[in-house]
């Protein structure tokens, strides 16, 4: 599903126009995003949360020289499924 899939199925099911579906998103996926990046956990219940976590700098090698390189720390975005979800997905039933 994409961007324009979510956007699309929140027009039909709430009856708003495309531009205001699309706000919506946005605003959404951007408020994930900021929260995230300044640290903060963020939890949808019934469906998953998004946390950063921290990656220590290592070496790593070029594939194509084989020379060494170093790979610096950094922090990345991960997201943890809630029971729900998985149990959903596997399942093949839908969620509440």
């Amino acid at each position: 599903m994409t961007k324009a899939d979510l956007v699309t199925q929140i027009v039909k099911d709430i009856e708003v126009t495309r531009k205001e579906a699309d706000v919506i998103v946005t605003t959404f996926l951007e408020g994930i995003v900021e929260a995230v990046r300044s640290g903060e956990k963020v939890e949808i219940r019934g469906f998953g949360s998004f946390r950063t976590r921290s990656r220590n700098s290592r070496v790593g090698r070029n594939p194509k020289t084989g020379e060494q390189v170093v790979v610096p720390a950094s922090t990345i975005p991960f997201f943890k499924a809630s029971k729900q979800l998985r149990e959903a997905v596997n399942d093949g039933t839908p969620t509440d």
